[in-house]
């Protein structure tokens, strides 16, 4: 059976609850995206399909989330939670990417519930998929709020797994911006790669993530980054994307992946500039789960992260997320649910999408096919090869 007719055990974090994560009206990080989205997959029916599970997430306790923030910085959520006025800039916290606002730490503390609720999904056997479509905090560091992201889920998910006996965890982001919080919570650690692929630094937030920034001392090699050129599309993405990642997730043999699908990255997205598909979008979470599959029993946690066009692009991309996950027949030719539009066009008054996808050509140039010193996606993309392939083993030119 192929992976792309096959059915997976999966269990799927949401509750409404993860809507009071909230920064206010006029913020970027609309929560009504995640309702969007539930209500689209479950439109597709998606929650009721055999196999896949709805688990409810779970507000993480201090000490859950001191394994990966300092309690220095817990303290000062709580202290912007109940006193917003007096809410510590220097720390990230009551600017304007993150406001503050009541109820702040319990609403960020959930959605960190939600990741490590996938991971003890995926730890005890349960399930063999997980997708916290509402987590993805990634800029979140170990004592700073960055990016609309107060805590970092997926780092607290890898801590999770490292902690349980996991030996080595690979994080994948494909968010237009730079992973660079989770980055740095394990920049030390060679149990943790982490592969960003993202739009440059140069144009975009957060002005870090180039292919020098490798790991540190005993972790060199463990974070690889492909700064992308601004306009690389879909074709410069998955040509990157099929350069390094499979090659280093075949060298690095991990026991469990755990991806970051932010669906900013998308043409339509009002932030950001890499004119990316959702046909893309999907490839590459397919390709990630055949990855796991491969490599570690299936073994896969797929978060959320950024993405700011509520209507027509975050709940596509992860209502198919999901479908990825749960292995169901739903691709870029499916048709969006009547019921979904209508709804869409009732409150939101937004005309929705017909198609899951986008109709887009996703056709990608492999690397073996040679290097092209003049073009710029192929200078990015052998510049991560070259700071970090040998240090595994591999050939920048050829493997």
């Amino acid at each position: 059976m192929s992976s792309e007719s096959a059915s997976f055990p999966t269990s799927v974090v949401w509750d409404e609850s993860m809507l009071a994560y909230n920064f206010g009206p006029t913020h970027p990080m609309n929560p009504q995206r995640l309702a969007l989205t539930a209500r689209l997959a479950s439109d597709l029916g998606l929650f009721d399909r055999d196999g896949v599970t709805v688990a409810e997430p779970f507000v993480a306790t201090d000490g859950e989330l001191g394994t990966v923030h300092s309690s220095h910085y817990i303290t000062a959520v709580r202290t912007a939670d109940t006193n917003p006025d007096q809410a510590d800039q220097a720390l990230g916290l009551g600017t304007a990417d993150n406001p503050a606002f009541p109820g702040m730490h319990d609403a960020s503390a959930r959605l960190v519930g939600g990741s490590l609720a996938a991971a003890d999904a995926v730890l005890s056997g349960r399930t063999v998929h997980a997708v916290n479509f509402g987590g993805g905090m990634h800029h979140a560091s170990r004592s700073m709020a960055s990016g609309f992201c107060i805590y970092n889920d997926a780092a607290a998910a890898i801590q999770r797994l490292l902690d349980a006996g996991t030996q080595r965890v690979l994080y994948i982001d494909v968010d237009a911006h730079h992973g660079d919080g989770t980055q740095n919570i394990f920049y030390d650690d060679a149990r943790v790669m982490t592969i960003s692929l993202h739009e440059t630094g140069m144009s975009l937030f957060p002005g870090t993530g180039f292919a020098n920034e490798t790991g540190g001392v005993g972790a060199e090699g463990y974070a690889v980054n492909v700064a992308l050129p601004t306009l690389a599309g879909d074709g410069g993405l998955l040509r990157a994307f099929h350069s390094v990642v499979p090659p280093l997730a075949e060298a690095f043999q991990p026991e469990v992946i755990l991806s970051q699908h932010g669906c900013d990255s998308h043409v339509d997205d009002p932030l950001t500039n890499l004119r990316i598909s959702i046909d893309a979008q999907r490839e590459m979470a397919v390709s990630i789960r055949d990855l796991a599959s491969r490599i570690c029993e299936g073994r896969w946690i797929a978060t959320g992260g950024g993405g700011y066009n509520v209507t027509s692009v975050v709940p596509r991309a992860w209502s198919t997320l999901i479908a990825v996950a749960a292995g169901a027949p739903i691709g870029p030719k499916t048709a969006v649910p009547e019921s979904w539009r209508s709804y869409v066009l009732e409150h939101y008054g937004a005309e929705a999408p017909l198609l899951m996808g986008d109709g887009a050509d996703t056709w990608w140039r492999s690397w073996e096919v040679g290097y092209d010193p003049n073009d710029d996606l192929d200078r990015t993309v052998m510049a991560t090869r070259k700071a970090v392939f040998p240090l595994h083993g591999l050939d920048p030119w050829f493997d």
